[in-house]
């Protein structure tokens, strides 16, 4: 772990070496975890956690001041939840840091959320889907109405998926108007709305207002509640395309939770254009990943999913090298996507029962999230006990009529032992870092102050 010269640095040089190194080392969050003996500051790298730091009990209120002061929080209110943000720019890397604060017994804990615009800005087309994927989204995104939802649990890209989509929508053409809670990403161009509750405009709200904005596309941050599904599929079906996100596993437990929504079902039927369901898997190392071979149930598991026979596939190589994280190295997404057909959209509208949306879903054309993570191992972007972790090994098997599938593929998470291995934060570059780094606080809710000065790193 790093330590720190609490007694010879000030507080505002060790809280901006923090979320220097954070962004460097690519954490997706900084977690500051109160204790009666100290703060705890944890990383969050490629989806796991690893400690990186301690703050001595002496100087944690220190920290935790500092860090709600440059958010543009009330350091003085410790009794309540405080949303807050930071914008930042490293190098050519245009970030917005969302700092949440949470009281505890010991003292408040601080989550920073590091938001990279760089992934979102590089295009739909750079995101890494696999050629069947990036087609059907193409052909999804061309439709003039309906709604196209991605889905997935927090933290699996969604945000990134739909700003990407956006910005290739994103022509002088058409107006997109935006309900976000809150405004993940400022995008030239289009129109975006954050939501603020405790004045009562709510998604529902801002909708119904939208409507009467002329817009061509409409992107809602999460379809939260049923009254915000039932405004988005009117909105829909009288001419517009509805982007939004749904937290659901995958296609059939999209279409079910649809479905139990207070929505007309003829209606969802006729709207509901397609589904992107997304997960995040960790990228092999190119540098020092190594193959093995194949075990007996893993050879099973190919051949069923994917038709193939594997006899050896690249793992992760668990001391890794200087570029990685024990063998791993970044994110990429596993993806399932439904393009609605005929067929689907009656048995909607006609309350078919559960087996039958199965079967009428999983018809072959939709490449499974399974079958999508088995053929980027087979390409060497992902390790076989990667996807195992990430696949739902209940719902996400009713794709598949295999009775031994399941088993094969518990027998071969059993045979490795899958588990996540202890990450240790990567030697400390000794020379500071050269980069400038400039925050100013951004106004999120009624909670964060107008006035906060600039802060420079």
């Amino acid at each position: 772990m790093k330590e720190f010269n609490f007694e010879k640095l000030p507080i505002v040089e060790i809280a901006n070496e923090i979320i220097i190194d954070a962004v460097n080392k690519g954490a997706s969050d900084i977690h500051f975890d109160p204790s009666k003996e100290a703060l705890k500051i944890r990383f969050r790298i490629d989806g796991i956690l690893s400690d990186y730091s301690i703050v001595p009990s002496k100087y944690k209120r220190n920290m935790i001041s500092r860090i709600k002061m440059i958010a543009g929080m009330n350091i003085m209110e410790t009794r309540l939840p405080q949303d807050g943000a930071i914008k930042s720019k490293i190098g050519d890397r245009l970030l917005d840091l969302r700092v949440s604060t949470l009281p505890t017994n010991n003292a408040e804990k601080i989550v920073i959320r590091i938001l990279d615009y760089s992934m979102s800005l590089a295009g739909l087309d750079n995101l890494g889907f696999s050629k069947d994927a990036m087609e059907k989204i193409n052909k999804l995104i061309r439709i003039p109405n309906g709604i196209i939802l991605v889905t997935g649990a927090t933290g699996t890209g969604k945000s990134t998926t739909l700003y990407s989509i956006l910005q290739k929508l994103n022509t002088e053409e058409v107006n997109i108007i935006t309900v976000e809670d809150p405004v993940e990403m400022d995008i030239a161009g289009i129109n975006q709305v954050q939501t603020q509750t405790e004045i009562g405009l709510t998604f529902a709200t801002i909708l119904r207002s939208i409507l009467r904005q002329d817009p061509n596309i409409i992107m809602i941050g999460e379809i939260r509640d049923d009254e915000t599904a039932r405004i988005a599929v009117r909105a829909s079906i009288t001419g517009h395309l509805v982007l939004s996100t749904l937290h659901t596993n995958n296609s059939l437990n999209t279409i079910e939770r649809l479905t139990d929504m207070d929505v007309e079902r003829y209606l969802l039927g006729s709207s509901l254009e397609g589904i992107i369901s997304q997960r995040l898997a960790r990228k092999l190392c190119p540098n020092c990943m190594i193959k093995r071979q194949t075990t007996e149930y893993e050879k099973q598991v190919f051949k069923t999913v994917i038709g193939k026979d594997i006899n050896e596939m690249y793992v992760a190589n668990k001391e890794g090298c200087p570029r990685c994280n024990h063998g791993y190295r970044g994110r990429l997404a596993i993806l399932e996507v439904l393009v609605m057909n005929e067929k689907i959209k009656d048995a909607i509208t006609n309350n078919a029962p559960k087996h039958v949306l199965r079967d009428l879903v999983y018809t072959g054309e939709v490449v499974t999230l399974l079958q999508d993570g088995l053929n980027k191992v087979v390409e060497g972007e992902t390790s076989f006990e990667e996807i195992l972790k990430i696949v739902d090994l209940e719902n996400d098997m009713t794709a598949y009529k295999d009775d031994n599938l399941v088993a094969n593929l518990k027998m071969a998470q059993k045979a490795h032992s899958i588990k996540e291995t202890p990450q240790q934060p990567t030697p400390q570059v000794t020379q500071q870092v050269q980069q400038t780094v400039q925050l100013q606080p951004q106004q999120i809710n009624n909670q964060i102050q107008n006035n906060v000065e600039t802060v420079e790193f």
